[in-house]
């Protein structure tokens, strides 16, 4: 049966402009390799026509709520139309920060110390909620929503006196967030196509960390790949980020997240199931490095779908 696939992007998430830049890019590379491709934007279009229109193969490029936390793969799974990225399981606890950092410490990885807050805890009396949850804190302290993307709704803070509206921010895109110690270091992200883990980049940006602005708004962030680990370094970080990759069960492909912390230890930040195929994306700078072009890659990525038990 030849392909009919349809680039899935868009959605409505708060990371809707990067899911359309990504699936913009993606589609562009099918069509090239002459595959019959179609954009479908999850918002405009009922997903549950892909199967009445033809389409037999999905390419996720949906980022965030809607697209990496298991309900679009569940529904694919519903319609038996194969999928790319990981399957519903994977994608739900990956996106859901707190889950996904209890399972990496089980295996003795390492994760930042956090606090895991509620929001209708927190709502019931806020400041005496904070004092209370906070007094042992050393400040400076990430707040970051938990099951966001795209370093949307994260602040860093340096005091107690912008805690309770840095809370308020992360709320706004989640009704659980984190509290993170802020650890100073150099940033790396490894990603993974398929079985193969890819050279590691190391992200040097103008900003305290590699927050939105620096991701897609700043000129000045670098991408350094190859990153300058040395061979060992190389091989410790490659070995976590295959751990954490692993022990999730993902597929396809997918980009961890890292800090080296001035004592020379690594710890696991986040991971990206889907990530972002744009022209500041890191998966395609890692592939490039490894001597994989972006078109190339974007079959790779095609080729290892998911295919649901009943198809």
């Amino acid at each position: 049966m030849k392909k009919k696939v349809a680039v899935l992007l868009g959605g409505n998430s708060s990371e809707r402009q990067i899911s359309i830049a990504s699936g913009d890019a993606v589609l562009k590379s099918l069509i090239r390799s002459g595959i019959n491709a179609y954009p479908f934007d999850t918002r405009d279009f009922p997903i549950m026509q892909l199967k009445k229109q033809g389409f037999n193969t999905a390419y996720i490029a949906l980022h965030g709520q809607g697209g990496e936390d298991g309900s679009i793969q569940g529904v694919l799974e519903y319609l038996n139309i194969p999928y790319t990225g990981s399957g519903i399981m994977a994608s739900s606890i990956s996106l859901d920060k707190k889950k996904t950092k209890l399972l990496w410490k089980s295996i003795g990885l390492h994760v930042i110390p956090d606090l895991y807050i509620q929001k209708e805890n927190f709502l019931k009396n806020s400041c005496f909620f904070l004092e209370k949850k906070f007094s042992q804190l050393e400040y400076p302290l990430i707040i970051k929503p938990n099951n966001q993307g795209s370093s949307i709704g994260i602040t860093l803070i340096h005091s107690k006196e912008q805690l309770k509206k840095s809370v308020e921010t992360a709320f706004k895109y989640s009704n659980t967030i984190l509290i993170e110690k802020f650890i100073k270091g150099e940033e790396y992200t490894v990603s993974i196509l398929d079985t193969k883990i890819l050279p590691s980049i190391r992200i040097i940006s103008k900003n305290n960390f590699y927050d939105y602005s620096s991701k897609y708004q700043l000129s000045s962030t670098q991408y350094l790949c190859p990153s300058g680990l040395n061979k060992n370094e190389e091989i410790t970080i490659k070995t976590i980020s295959k751990k954490a990759w692993n022990i999730l069960g993902c597929n396809g492909c997918g980009r961890i997240d890292l800090i080296l912390d001035k004592n020379n230890k690594f710890w696991l930040l986040e991971i990206n199931t889907i990530p972002g195929m744009t022209n500041r994306s890191l998966l395609p700078i890692a592939a490039n490095a490894a001597g994989i072009s972006f078109d190339t890659l974007v079959l790779k990525i095609l080729n290892k779908t998911i295919i649901p038990n009943n198809y």
